[in-house]
């Protein structure tokens, strides 16, 4: 018997080939490949409708999203983050010269501990930068009641929230900026890409002019800019996707909930719950691999692998374990011990459109084989 097509923990969502070819053609027609054509300009009106905001500015990545919304707020001193995360969160202040202080995480939900940023607090402190982890929203109520008592910036690296809502609505509207990724193995992807969500006209404009190198017109630049432009061909594949996206997210629904059914009863593994979110977009499905198991996180993650299966250690290293932050006062394992038993403990089990239930219940029998 050959083994089976081997499962990663996301693969992108594709719309019908059929569907994207008439797309390029009219993209080779027009002649406009990047700077603002028609399906960048539709795609951004599509996105403020769906995710219900008023300004979006599209872009190449979302790490390059992240250095210019620093840029845009002009932020500089010491920024508060997370090391539970990707590292180019922590990435996007070093580029801009920002020292990164490290605080500890909830350790429910993996998102920023407000009580923790509050004590981190300094004279230098100019920006809070947490993380939606997982696509859970922070505790951002508190997040913006500290921002203001200390005259703090907040910008959400949002690369996992797409379309996330709390009672309140779009978690996107929260802080100064938002950061989203379009990175193809997202809930919303355009092959490669990424959106800053501005709170006003002013602040878009200043963004948009820092992605096209400072540009205002042909003969005027006013900022030290960057190249951060979406294509057209990524913008009109996102166009399909926003299409299909309330199927894409109902399919992963289906799948989280498998998991947890089948999951509930394994001794030593345990799910991460919400954190009180609206509307989820189950982004991913991290499993906590606690000292009950017989396995330990990593022997289980081989023998995943070994089944076919990639699960992902994610957010494995540690930001702060990385040589260019590990020398940091805030980055000793003291000072985290929440984000540094998570990243021993996580595991990201498969979750996207296109995986059957099937699949999941393999997944979650070779778990519960190796837990007896």
């Amino acid at each position: 018997m050959p083994s089976p097509d081997p499962i990663f923990v996301t693969q992108p969502d594709m719309p019908p080939l059929e569907d994207f070819i008439p797309l390029l053609h009219k993209i080779w027609e027009s002649r406009t490949l990047t700077n603002g054509g028609p399906f960048h300009q539709q795609l951004e009106h599509s996105l403020c409708e769906h995710l219900q905001v008023d300004h979006v500015s599209l872009f190449t990545n979302a790490t390059i999203a992240l250095v210019t919304a620093l840029q845009a707020l002009r932020i500089g001193g010491d920024v508060i983050t997370t090391p539970y995360s990707f590292v180019a969160t922590a990435h996007s202040l070093l580029w801009n010269g920002i020292t990164p202080v490290f605080v500890d995480v909830d350790p429910d939900t993996l998102n920023l501990d407000p009580g923790r940023i509050e004590r981190a607090i300094t004279p230098q402190t100019t920006a809070i930068m947490p993380v939606h982890c997982y696509g859970h929203p922070c505790d951002v109520d508190a997040i913006e009641k500290l921002a203001t008592a200390y005259n703090l910036r907040v910008i959400y690296d949002a690369a996992h929230a797409f379309g996330v809502e709390t009672a309140s609505g779009s978690v996107l509207k929260y802080g100064d900026l938002s950061v989203l990724s379009f990175h193809a193995t997202k809930v919303f992807n355009t092959f490669e890409g990424g959106a800053i969500i501005s709170p006003d006209a002013k602040t878009k404009q200043r963004i948009d002019r820092l992605k096209n190198f400072g540009f205002v017109d042909e003969t005027t630049v006013v900022a030290s800019g960057i190249n951060g432009k979406m294509s057209e061909v990524c913008a009109a594949f996102g166009l399909l996707q926003l299409e299909r996206i309330g199927e894409a997210l109902r399919k992963r629904g289906d799948i989280d909930r498998r998991y947890r059914e089948m999951l509930a009863s394994v001794r030593g593994i345990e799910c991460l719950r919400d954190s009180g979110e609206k509307v989820a977009n189950y982004s991913y499905f991290p499993i906590f691999v606690k000292p009950e198991y017989p396995l330990e996180r990593d022997r289980l993650y081989e023998l995943l692998r070994s089944h076919g299966i990639n699960g992902r250690r994610y957010f494995y290293p540690l930001i702060t374990d990385f040589p260019m932050y590990r020398g940091l006062p805030s980055a000793t394992e003291e000072n985290l011990p929440n984000a540094t038993r998570a990243a021993r403990e996580i595991i990201c089990l498969p979750i996207y459109p296109g995986l059957d239930l099937g699949a999941v219940e393999r997944i979650v029998g070779i778990i519960a084989e190796a837990g007896r």
